[in-house]
């Protein structure tokens, strides 16, 4: 029977995340766990029926670590509802995943293994897409430019610059991960409003020809 302990649970996830970065998701047993995370041999799998029951919740725990606290989130839905806004916005979406590279990489190697065991992958598609919806949910709710592809499209472009800034940190200087970041947004919103405009402009044109 699987052990309950809440604490020492996340420890043991922690520790797992730290395999996963490190040594790839086939150095992810049992016993690499326990020696990460300091603990009497035999421990991990007290709390985990199997490997593919630890690699399930280790997607699970990287995103409760990411995911910012209530105070932030409550200030997010409020301020001014422009580009700007986003903008920021976007930058302590990179900050609080720059800050956590050991997450973001695990993630990296959960995908990976994920090409090869379907049930994994089940478990990637439900979790990641709850996080693109929570995202997009949010958003709207704090009434920001830009609809759910604007937001999508943030996100891919944002998992790719973090990739480089791990993968190849002497790619780009800070200084142009920050301006790639402000242009992100910039273009991308301002290509959704060319593309509202022209809808708008021909639904417009149409109705008058039909009216003449």
């Amino acid at each position: 029977m699987a052990r309950s302990n809440p604490e020492r649970r996340a420890a043991l996830l922690d520790a797992a995340l730290e395999v996963l970065a490190e040594d790839g998701a086939r150095g992810l047993t049992f016993r690499a766990v326990d020696q990460r995370a300091a603990v009497p041999a035999g421990t991990a799998s007290n709390y985990f029926a199997n490997r593919d029951a630890l690699l399930a919740q280790c997607a699970d725990r990287v995103y409760e670590r990411l995911e910012p606290d209530a105070d932030t989130l409550a200030q997010g839905l409020h301020g001014p509802r422009d580009a700007a806004r986003v903008t920021a916005l976007v930058h302590q979406v990179v900050d609080r995943v720059a800050a956590f590279p050991t997450g973001f990489l695990a993630l990296l190697e959960l995908r990976l293994a994920a090409l090869r065991r379907p049930e994994l992958r089940a478990v990637l598609t439900r979790r990641i897409g709850a996080d693109l919806r929570l995202n997009t949910d949010y958003h709207r709710a704090a009434g920001l430019p830009g609809d759910a592809t604007t937001v999508h499209l943030l996100i891919l472009a944002l998992n790719w610059l973090a990739l480089e800034r791990l993968a190849l940190p002497d790619l780009f200087t800070p200084e142009q991960r920050t301006h790639l970041v402000d242009t992100l947004v910039t273009r991308l919103l301002a290509g959704e409003n060319a593309t509202a405009n022209a809808t708008t402009g021909s639904a417009t044109t149409g109705n008058g020809g039909t009216a003449n």
